[in-house]
């Protein structure tokens, strides 16, 4: 899942600045999960801003609207009416959200009102760790179903490097040591061969690098 975490109200005040109605949208599914963009905080985040205007002496005409997926266009379609009567939106959704409604609704200022962060897992209640950085050349097969490419600090394909203590990384002593999981993991798999074998260096052609990718699945399009 994309992981967020919320702006602060200071920031969030700043970016809808000389607006007078402001529409704050946000989003059913991931940044749900992680608390960070869901309909209770977008309530929140709207009872906020209105506080903190009203104390300035300043107007303002806040609507909030919830949808399921803000990466979606059969989605965001059920924002036009509400969009129609505002100056701006602040999306509460990832990155790819604010962009897809900024596409939707070219005539209109879309701002974030989330830091996107990562891909990641619950690790226990409210935390969330890293797991994926979507690089386009998945090698999660040759390493236990565990990402040296993510989780280690220094990305190293062939082995751990000097300087764990203890299975922890060398970089955050609270992080675990990528290749000691990777290690444990193939062992108790009974696939320990798999490290026999030098993996080249990663081609980083596939992953964000070479600028913004694209999709095709030509077997499911219409037309």
């Amino acid at each position: 899942m994309i992981v967020a975490s919320p702006k602060s109200i200071t920031e969030l005040k700043n970016l809808i600045a000389g607006h007078k109605k402001v529409l704050f949208a946000g989003c059913g599914t991931c940044v749900t999960v992680c608390l960070a963009g869901g309909e209770r905080e977008v309530g929140i985040a709207s009872y906020a801003i209105r506080m903190a205007r009203r104390l300035e002496g300043e107007s303002l005409e806040l609507t909030q609207a919830t949808i399921e997926r803000q990466c979606e266009n059969e989605f965001i379609k059920d924002l036009a009416e509400a969009a129609v009567k505002v100056d701006a939106i602040v999306s509460f959704g990832c990155g790819v959200g604010v962009q897809a409604i900024a596409e939707r609704f070219p005539d209109k200022p879309v701002y974030a009102g989330l830091n996107t962060q990562f891909m990641g897992t619950l690790e226990e209640q409210a935390v969330w760790t890293e797991k994926c950085l979507g690089c386009g050349d998945c090698m999660l097969a040759q390493f236990g179903g565990v990402c040296p490419v993510t989780r280690c600090a220094k990305r190293l394909l062939n082995g751990p490097c000097g300087g764990s203590s203890e299975t922890h990384c060398e970089v955050d002593p609270d992080r675990p040591c990528a290749w000691q999981l990777i290690y444990a993991r193939l062992k108790n798999i009974d696939q320990l061969d798999r490290l026999d074998a030098i993996v080249p260096p990663k081609d980083w052609s596939a992953s964000w690098h070479a600028g913004a990718r694209k999709v095709v699945r030509k077997e499911h399009r219409v037309g």
